[in-house]
C-alpha cells in the first residue's frame, strides 16, 4: 500500500482527498501546514507528497526547499488555477509536478499513479531496467541511481527519467511531447513548462565534460539532444 502525504489547509478539500484516495487503496495521512508535513516526515517515510501552495506558518515553497535538503521523496504541488509563477517555483524548487485548483478527481489520480510508476520502476513505457553507461555517466534504472565519474548525482525522479530517456538515444532529437508522455506519464499541453524546468534543474546537477562541450542541447522548436562523444 502506498503511503501519501497529503499537506494543505483546506480541511473541506483534505477531507474529501483523504476519502477518495483511502477508496483507491492509499494510505493517507493529513498535515495542515509545512511544519506540520515536516515533522511527519520525520516520524515515517512516504512514497508520495501532495503539497499545496498557500498554507500559514510554512508554505509549501519553503517545505519543499527544506525538504529538498535531505530527501528525494516525489512532490506533486497543488496550486492556484493560472498562477503560472507558482508552478514555474515550484519547479524550480524541485516538484516532481504540478496541478492546478480545482482538478478533477480522475486527473489527480492519473499524475499520482504516473508519479509512482516512475518512482517505483513499474512503469511499462520504461525501456528496461538494464544499466545504461555513456562516457562518464552511468545509470543503474533498478536502484535509480546516477553517477558521473563515480560520483553520485542527486537527482529527483523525473530528473532521473529524463536522463535516462535522454542516454538512450544520444545523437538523436527527442521532442518535448515524447518526453511528458514518456518520463510524466501526461500529454504535452499547451504553454507547459514542466519538461523545461526539470531539464534545466538537471543540467544544473550534471557536471562539466572533460572536453568542455555541454551534455545536452535544445534544439529549438523540436525538442532535446544528448550529444554524443564526437
Amino acid at each position: 500500500m502506498n503511503r501519501i502525504l497529503l499537506v494543505d489547509d483546506d480541511l473541506d478539500l483534505t477531507q474529501m482527498l483523504h476519502e477518495i484516495l483511502t477508496l483507491e487503496g492509499f494510505q493517507v495521512t493529513v498535515a495542515d501546514d509545512g511544519e506540520q508535513g515536516l515533522h511527519q516526515l520525520e516520524q515515517q517515510a512516504f512514497d508520495l507528497i501532495l503539497l499545496d501552495v498557500m498554507m500559514p506558518r510554512l508554505n509549501g515553497f519553503a517545505m519543499l526547499a527544506r525538504l529538498r535538503e535531505r530527501l528525494d521523496t516525489p512532490v506533486l504541488m497543488l496550486t492556484a488555477r493560472g498562477d503560472s509563477q507558482d508552478r514555474v517555483n515550484g519547479l524550480e524548487a524541485g516538484a516532481d509536478d504540478y496541478l492546478a485548483k480545482p482538478f478533477d478527481d480522475r486527473e489527480l489520480l492519473a499524475r499520482i499513479r504516473a508519479i509512482l510508476r516512475r518512482t517505483q520502476g513499474s512503469n511499462p513505457s520504461r525501456m528496461g531496467a538494464d544499466e545504461v553507461q555513456f562516457m562518464d555517466i552511468q545509470l543503474q534504472p533498478g536502484l535509480q541511481q546516477a553517477c558521473c565519474d563515480g560520483r553520485q548525482l542527486e537527482l529527483t525522479a523525473t530528473e532521473f527519467g529524463l536522463l535516462e530517456c535522454l542516454l538512450r538515444s544520444p545523437g538523436q532529437i527527442i521532442s518535448k511531447r515524447q518526453l511528458s508522455e514518456q518520463v510524466l506519464g501526461k500529454k504535452l499541453e499547451p504553454f507547459d513548462r514542466a519538461i523545461d524546468m526539470h531539464l534545466s534543474n538537471l543540467r544544473k546537477k550534471l557536471p562539466e565534460r572533460a572536453d568542455g562541450q555541454p551534455r545536452f542541447k535544445t534544439v529549438r522548436g523540436r525538442g532535446y539532444l544528448w550529444l554524443d562523444a564526437t
